[in-house]
């Protein structure tokens, strides 16, 4: 791992789930990491249910979209964080991956959830996320 960490969050649309965790992860890493999401199956648009969710905290994801991963962002990144795409989902041996089971629930669950696993992720990486945006 390089001294800016780099994280590639993987879902199947990539319209939900794993942009709210590229959300979270950008806003408490900020400079300090990189880090990119995608999908075995990129939707047409984000979920509307994911962009309120992020907005209620104070994170704005409407400049993302659904996205297929590439391949430089597999070879690039330290952790793939996979967050139900199975066996659609890249492997990279020597890569370091985290399977999130996220369990089925309204957007503001998902989000709390996610931002918990986020926080984790991040100080395993030694990075220090900071306050939670997520009251309570």
């Amino acid at each position: 791992m390089s001294d800016k960490p780099a994280v590639l969050f993987l879902c199947v649309k990539n319209g939900g789930k794993s942009q709210m965790a590229l959300g979270l992860f950008a806003h408490y890493a900020g400079d300090r990491a990189t880090a990119w999401s995608g999908g075995s199956e990129p939707g047409e648009a984000l979920s509307a249910g994911a962009v309120a969710a992020m907005a209620a905290v104070g994170i704005d994801i409407t400049h993302e979209h659904p996205k297929r991963w590439t391949d430089a962002q597999l070879q690039e990144a330290d952790v793939v964080v996979t967050m139900g795409c199975g066996d659609a989902c890249p492997y990279v041996p020597g890569t370091r991956y985290e399977d999130w089971e996220i369990t089925p629930a309204p957007s503001e669950d998902q989000r709390d959830e996610i931002d918990g696993r986020v926080r984790a992720l991040m100080e395993s990486l030694g990075l220090e996320p900071g306050p939670s945006v997520i009251a309570g």
